[in-house]
């Protein structure tokens, strides 16, 4: 098991034939820790359906999350409030039916990409929540007004921060010098 923040553990020999819905969404104390761990300003709600099924040792979740978090603009650092919802599909296999040499090489599908390995007999269905969640997020939010706010503090518009932005400024001083 892991030490996950939002750690949702379901047993898998608790799982029968057919589907399984589990609702699941996170305690103050978990957001508050998932923000710290996610490098977030704050996790505010995170919450989601899934719907487990089982076919031997390999586990299919299918589900839907939907959080607010505020995360901080690449550039300003200003608060940026963002709500994210989307759906997911994972498979876990156990650990153990990975081959046991690391050159090997493994072909996957585009079904294969979402696979996760799980140990024991218990998977941990928060953390594949949480990790969905941050996967889903932009990971260079920039503010609506980032370029007022920069220029306010003496910054440079985006514009400006090219590398051909020195020859231009050249190029317009020059167009712009009297005759």
């Amino acid at each position: 098991m892991t030490d996950s923040e939002f750690a949702r553990a379901v047993r898998l020999d608790a799982l029968g034939e057919g589907e399984h819905v589990i609702a699941i969404a996170a305690s103050p104390e978990e957001r508050e820790r998932l923000a710290a761990r996610f490098g977030l300003l704050a996790v505010d709600r995170l919450d989601a359906e899934v719907r487990m099924t089982r076919a031997g040792r390999t586990v299919d979740l299918r589900g839907r999350f939907s959080a607010d978090v505020t995360q901080s603009c690449v550039t300003t650092r200003e608060p940026i409030p963002v709500t994210v919802a989307d759906t997911f599909t994972l498979r876990f296999v156990p650990e153990d039916e990975t081959p046991d040499d690391p050159g090997t090489e493994i072909g996957l599908s585009d079904e294969d990409c979402d696979t996760l390995f799980y140990r024991g007999g218990e998977i941990d269905v928060g953390e594949a929540v949480a990790e969905t969640m941050i996967l889903a997020l932009d990971p260079f939010p920039r503010h609506p007004d980032a370029d007022a706010i920069l220029a306010a503090a003496g910054g440079l518009p985006n514009d400006d921060v090219s590398p051909f932005a020195g020859l231009r400024r050249a190029l317009d001083k020059r167009r712009n010098a009297p005759e």
